[in-house]
């Protein structure tokens, strides 16, 4: 995976979240984001966001780290606002705060195999390999025209270091 440093500044984000953990993702009897990224997009759930900063480009948002990869976290997805606003009901807000992050984009591959992959590999990272200690706040992936093809997608992945 390509990687690079680099600052994000604010964003506000509006769509839908889950509680989960890596453990429960792996077991699909108890996995909880297959669904919720279904139900986000089956729904056209993005078209009910107002002040849409650019349309179409998704975010795939862990917070609320209880403690590290190992931990429960919130999966948020959703689409950034200009501004905040007034949301419909079942859509809900998150603002991930201006940070540093070590983007790593991954090299083309299948759904979901090239994202799995990704994460494995992330979770294996040192504070040598993040060049800084993770901070565990927020960590994001953006779906965008380059995860269109799910047999040849390309992911950036923002992992937040300190």
């Amino acid at each position: 995976m390509k990687k690079e440093k680099i600052n994000c500044d604010k964003i506000i984000l509006a769509g839908i979240s889950v509680r989960t953990n890596n453990k429960n993702e792996m077991e699909p009897e108890k996995a909880k984001i297959g669904s919720l990224f279904e139900n986000y997009f089956m729904k056209g759930l993005a078209n009910q966001i107002p002040n849409r900063k650019d349309a179409g480009r998704t975010f795939s948002v862990y917070t609320d780290y209880e403690t590290d990869e190992h931990g429960d976290y919130t999966y948020f997805m959703g689409e950034e606002m200009t501004e905040a606003a007034e949301l419909p009901e079942g859509l809900e807000t998150i603002t991930i705060e201006a940070s540093t992050y070590q983007k790593f984009t991954t090299a083309p591959g299948k759904i979901p195999d090239v994202i799995i992959g990704a994460w494995r590999q992330i979770w294996m990272m040192n504070d040598l390999d993040f060049e800084g200690k993770r901070a565990y706040k927020a960590d994001f992936e953006v779906l965008d025209v380059k995860t269109l093809d799910p047999t040849n997608a390309v992911f950036d992945i923002f992992v937040g270091i300190q």
